[in-house]
């Protein structure tokens, strides 16, 4: 899914992406890089998506960062928790790379 994820904004443009396996990983991330949009599933290892949302919308220094949750958790209650939680977005997998770029587009206009 990071693949075709990555594949997908590559084609949009050049823009520098950084990839996590894991939430743990992605807020080690954080620190180093000035981030326009961040990317994520729900269902990851260590820390899972919806913590790394609560995690980024809590921060001052990483609030305003756009996020955009994928997930194949598609129920509206899902969807409700991530959107209350500060995702700017909530795309339920399977999705079109049309529809994710969009989505980044709109972001990063």
């Amino acid at each position: 899914m990071r693949a075709m994820i990555c594949a997908t904004l590559e084609a949009l443009g050049d823009f520098d992406i950084f990839e996590a396996a894991n939430g743990f990983e992605a807020l080690r991330l954080l620190p180093r890089e000035s981030f326009d949009l961040v990317i994520t599933d729900i269902n990851m290892p260590d820390i899972n998506g919806l913590e790394l949302v609560s995690f980024i919308k809590r921060n001052d220094q990483y609030k305003t960062i756009p996020l955009v949750i994928v997930s194949t958790e598609g129920s509206e209650r899902d969807r409700e928790k991530g959107l209350k939680l500060g995702a700017n977005a909530y795309l339920v997998k399977p999705f079109s790379p049309e529809e994710l770029q969009k989505l980044v587009e709109k972001f990063l206009e």
